[in-house]
Parts: structure tokens; C-alpha cells; sequence
């Protein structure tokens, strides 16, 4: 349903214009009734930008969530095949909820991701075949399961207290529509002056880009995904980024135009980079939550760089640890800045949550490797890792023939010129092998110092030029 809409789209003039939104600025604003409980630990956190309707949501929603167990939604697009940072902050959003006893849904937009959210983008997104949505789909799958298996297993001390975790996909419920039965049904409940009026829309408008009507049809998409949930599982909150709230006020509109009950919408703050500048896939500077993409070495060391300035608002963005404590670890790293205590901290905590453990043990044993010299790390290493570590360096299998040296190794690796160039570089002190000098070409190679128990030799020409030997005999 949704490609046949698609196809039956026609232009209008739009531009996007990015809004650099700090990740720490918030304009929600706890009323004196919400001074306890969830919405005021999320506001005091910094993780609540907006909400809507305005006043209802901050008068009425405190009582709400504090009455029973709500069901919140946030919604997911596989327009790539993996999330990324910037989708985190969502997905935490959901977990803080989960762990206060309330149900939560991940919905994949496996419809919508066809038709192409416009919010935040100055020109429209490819179309993309139902394959690739296939794909995409399960690359997200993968994200979600594990960061809500990482969650439970070391962030819940009792697990008893979550509320439901349910994901769906969007495309169960358009797959048998027409299109006419759809605006039949649906388009019916919206009007146009209140759709134009929409910053997404308006921003486009102004540009000589423009706007498809498939693009201008996806807030009716996204509202019909709010009222969907409404009405099978008693979904009363929307939760998304901040860039989705022309979105989440359409769906508010047509849950209440076609039930009269009241819903809300919150939003969490964009991630932006220390420029302002918004993370993400559209632009290009994504750090992705699944490890082909971005290996958990890759996204440790995001963190871990981090400005100092931002650390403190990250560590309460990103961690489920206590205010309390996040107050008392930057009190520690005021101490001694230079051990990068918050730093290591924020690193360790949200590679736990989205690697689990052992993504964030081989991120520690990566680090060492690298940046310590250090041989028993690098000895722990498997070949995945070294692969993730040096993803530009050559990889080579070769037999470990007896008698072979320092040069038969470099040459093999192809990581010296052939003749007597190749043999000066190693005896110049231009080679190293697991990070100790190799000077002298003719030395046969050594298990233990050369050849690591792993079966792995990484050789260094340079300051800068890997390459990685697997020993298939030893």
C-alpha cells in the first residue's frame, strides 16, 4: 500500500533547516503536581526536550503514569540496516520507562521507511526497494533485542519489575490496504492548513528542493501508527526525537478527532556533535550501534573522546546511573582530570548497554593493544578483533614454514618493497612485530615474542602502516 501511494505522488517546493539543538537545552517544564516521579527524573536528567499537548502532558501525564501501567511507543524506520547513536537517547527514553513498570513498543516502520520521513532533511531520501527495507528491518531487530537483553541482564537488578516489552512492525497493518480505502478511512480526519503548517513541511516549502506528496503523506502515516497502537494495545504516549513533533502532534490529533481521548507526545533532544551539529546517517557521521558497522572498540573510543564539557550531560543522557552518582564521579574526575575518570565511566557504561560485556572487554583489550603496547591484550585478541582494530590493514593466512624470518615474514605480508630497500627498512629500525623493534631481517621468528600463541603476528612499518599474519601451523 504504501509504494502505491507512492507512486502517485506529485511535487511541492520545500527546504529543511537543521535545528542545532543542544543535547543539555530542554524546554519541558515540570509543574508543581509532577515535583515526584518519572517525568521529573527524566527532566532533571536532561533526556525530556518537549512535550505535547503542552500543558495537559506536564498537568495531567504525572497522575497518568503514576495511576497505572502505561504502554509508550516509539517508532524506527530501517532506513539503513543498523541504528546509530542518535536513535539511543529514543531507546533509553523507553527503557526508563520499562523500568518504572510501564509497557513499552518498539515499532519498526518497515511501510513508512518506503515512503520517507522528512523531518530534518533538505532534500527528499531515495526510494527504497522492499528487499532492502527487509534487510534494513533485521539489522534494527538485531539493535533492539540486544540492547533490551543488555539492559535486563545488567541494568535491572530485578527484572520482575519491567513492564512489557513488545516490538512490532508497521507493515502488518498497511500490507492489505488500498490506497483508496486508506485516505477513505483516513485522510478524511486531517486538514490541509493545519498539515502545511507543520516546521517540516513549511521549512521545505521555502526551497527550490520541494516536497513529493509521499513525503508530505507521512505524518497521516505516522498519526495512523499512533492511533493503531491506541486502539489494540492502549497506547497514550508517543515518544520520539525532537524532530518528530509536527509528527507526534498529528498523531494526537487524529487518536483525539476519532476517539476523544487525550494522548501525549514527548521528545527527547537530538545528539549533536560538539559543533551543534546533529549526529546521524544523513549527516554522515554516524556511530552505529551494530558492530559490522561500528565495532565495539570504535564506539568505546566515541566516547571516550568526548570533550570534557560534555561528559557530565552525556553521563546522565546515556547511563542509568544516579544523578547521585553521576554527581560523585565528576566530583572524582575535578580530583585528577587526567585519569579521565567520567570519561571511562560514560565509555564503559553505554558499551555495556549496547555490546553487553563481552563487546565491552573487547573494547578494553582493543584499547590496550593500541594505545598501552601491550602484549598480553593484544595476545587475547581474536582474529575478529584485530580485523575490527586495523580495518584498513591487510590480512593475510600463510603457513608457518621452519627457519622463517623476519624478512620471509614482511615480505609475505607485503608490507616492505622487494631487494635490498625492503631488508634496509628492517635494519633501519623501521619494522615492528607486536610492538617491538624487528631490526635485524635475518632472525628467525620467535613463538611467543613473534609469533603470539594466538597464531597472530601484527606487523608495523612506520608509524602508521599494519598488517596482520594468521599462522596457519605452528
Amino acid at each position: 500500500m504504501a509504494a502505491s501511494i507512492a507512486r502517485s505522488c506529485c511535487r511541492v517546493h520545500s527546504r529543511v533547516i537543521l535545528r542545532k539543538t543542544s543535547y543539555l537545552k530542554t524546554s519541558f517544564h515540570c509543574s508543581p503536581s509532577s515535583r515526584s516521579g518519572l517525568l521529573l527524573s527524566l527532566h532533571n536528567r536532561g533526556l525530556l526536550k518537549e512535550s505535547f499537548p503542552e500543558h495537559a502532558a506536564q498537568a495531567e501525564l504525572p497522575d497518568l503514569l503514576q495511576s497505572a501501567p502505561q504502554t509508550v511507543y516509539c517508532g524506527f524506520d530501517p532506513t539503513a540496516d543498523s541504528l546509530h547513536a542518535g536513535n539511543l537517547l529514543a531507546i533509553i527514553g523507553l527503557l526508563h520507562f520499562r523500568a518504572a513498570g510501564h509497557d513499552i513498543i518498539a515499532l519498526l516502520g518497515g511501510a513508512t521507511a518506503q515512503i520517507g520521513d522528512p523531518s530534518g532533511r533538505s532534500a527528499e531520501r531515495e526510494r527504497l526497494s522492499p528487499a532492502a527495507v527487509e534487510q534494513n528491518s533485521r539489522g534494527i531487530l538485531e539493535s533492539l533485542h540486544r540492547i533490551f537483553t543488555h539492559h535486563e541482564l545488567y541494568f535491572c537488578p530485578d527484572s520482575s519489575r519491567l513492564g512489557r516489552l513488545t516490538v512490532l512492525n508497521n507493515r502488518s497493518w498497511y500490507k492489505d490496504w488500498s490506497v483508496l480505502e486508506f485516505f477513505s478511512e483516513v485522510g478524511r480526519s486531517f486538514r490541509m492548513g493545519t498539515m502545511l503548517s507543520r516546521h517540516s513541511v513549511q521549512s521545505r516549502l521555502k526551497g527550490a528542493e520541494g516536497m513529493s506528496f509521499t513525503e508530505f503523506s507521512y505524518q497521516i502515516f505516522q498519526a495512523f501508527d499512533f492511533y493503531r497502537l491506541h486502539q489494540l494495545h492502549g497506547c497514550r504516549i508517543q515518544l520520539g526525537g525532537a524532530d518528530q513533533l509536527g509528527n507526534i502532534m498529528s498523531g494526537h490529533e487524529l487518536v483525539h478527532r476519532k476517539t476523544g481521548e487525550e494522548v501525549y507526545g514527548l521528545t527527547v533532544p537530538l545528539v549533536t556533535t560538539s559543533m551543534g551539529d546533529k549526529l546521524g546517517k544523513t549527516a554522515g557521521n554516524a556511530v552505529w550501534l551494530n558492530r559490522d558497522k561500528t565495532s565495539p572498540f570504535d564506539f568505546y573510543q566515541y566516547f571516550l573522546r568526548l570533550p570534557d564539557n560534555s561528559v557530565e550531560g552525556y553521563l546522565k543522557l546515556f547511563t542509568f546511573l544516579s544523578l547521585a552518582e553521576v554527581e560523585k564521579v565528576m566530583e572524582q574526575q575535578k580530583q585528577d582530570p587526567g585519569k579521565r575518570i567520567a570519561h571511562k565511566r560514560l565509555a564503559a557504561e553505554v558499551t555495556k548497554l549496547v555490546h553487553g560485556k563481552e563487546g565491552f572487554e573487547s573494547a578494553k583489550r582493543c584499547t590496550n593493544a593500541l594505545y598501552h603496547s601491550n602484549i598480553e591484550a593484544l595476545e587475547q585478541m581474536s582474529d575478529t578483533e584485530l580485523q575490527e582494530l586495523f580495518r584498513e590493514a591487510p590480512f593475510h593466512e600463510i603457513f608457518l614454514d621452519p627457519g622463517t624470518t623476519v624478512l620471509d615474514a614482511c615480505r609475505r605480508a607485503q608490507a616492505i618493497p622487494e631487494g635490498p630497500r625492503g631488508y634496509q627498512m628492517i635494519k633501519d629500525g623501521g619494522v615492528w612485530i607486536n610492538h617491538q623493534r624487528a631490526a635485524n631481517p635475518e632472525q628467525v621468528l620467535v613463538l611467543g615474542q613473534h609469533v603470539l600463541s594466538n597464531g597472530l603476528s601484527l606487523i608495523r612499518v612506520g608509524k602508521r602502516n599494519f598488517y596482520i599474519l594468521k599462522w596457519l601451523s605452528m
